[in-house]
């Protein structure tokens, strides 16, 4: 006789699915797309939660990094809907969204590439980090001249332009899949678990910042880029 799923069994196993799917999206790009699809680029989304001139960030389990809270559009969801429901899910508050910053392209990613709209919020209700879906390690705010040095790089741009009121802005960064192209999100999962190496000293070794390049292709920010 199969025993039957406790709500805390299920809740685990859906938290797993969704670790699962952030790799596929945020960090290989993929997700909702099965063994043999045509490569089709990704469309996501990232807030910035601002309190005064302090963003909110989190620190995510795949690779105990920090970033700004974010995922994937799910089917019949606005843009708008995905934000407010992916920070909720991560870090336990309700926001309202204030502004578009920008959109921030990683064409040369794998499996066709990922774009992610950043939308700039206030926090409106809710305790941080309570009733949250296990994906954040934990969630602080910081200021500007204090970030975390294990950012992900590609998000310190994102960061930067929310805090300066930035608006309309669309941003080209250039981040090359460090593994084979038909690696899964799994499959990753396996490898840095095996590597013997910490979960930051894992993504340190494959998502290098010295190797990113970034390009300003629409708008204006603080110091005169265009």
């Amino acid at each position: 006789m199969s025993a039957v799923p406790t709500q805390a069994g299920r809740a685990g196993r859906e938290r797993d699915q969704r670790a699962i799917r952030r790799i596929d999206r945020d960090v290989r790009g993929d997700e909702g797309q099965g063994q043999g699809d045509i490569p089709m680029p990704t469309v996501g989304v990232a807030v910035a939660v601002i309190d005064t001139d302090r963003v909110l960030l989190i620190k995510r389990e795949d690779f105990e990094v920090w970033g700004l809270p974010g995922g994937g559009v799910e089917a019949g969801e606005s843009l708008a809907e995905a934000a407010a429901r992916e920070v909720r899910e991560e870090t336990g508050l309700g926001v309202h969204l204030m502004r578009v910053v920008g959109v921030y392209s990683r064409p040369a990613w794998e499996r066709g590439g990922d774009h992610v709209v950043l939308f700039a919020a206030v926090p409106t209700d809710g305790v941080l980090l309570r009733d949250t879906d296990g994906e954040a390690l934990d969630a602080r705010y910081f200021d500007r001249h204090n970030l975390p040095e294990t950012l992900i790089w590609w998000h310190r741009q994102r960061v930067l332009d929310a805090l300066d009121g930035v608006c309309g802005v669309a941003w080209s960064q250039h981040t090359v899949w460090p593994f084979a192209a038909d690696m899964s999100a799994a499959a990753v999962r396996d490898e840095r678990d095996h590597s013997g190496l910490s979960r930051q000293q894992f993504y340190a070794r494959h998502f290098d910042p010295a190797s990113g390049v970034q390009r300003l292709d629409v708008g204006e920010i603080p110091g005169g880029g265009s």
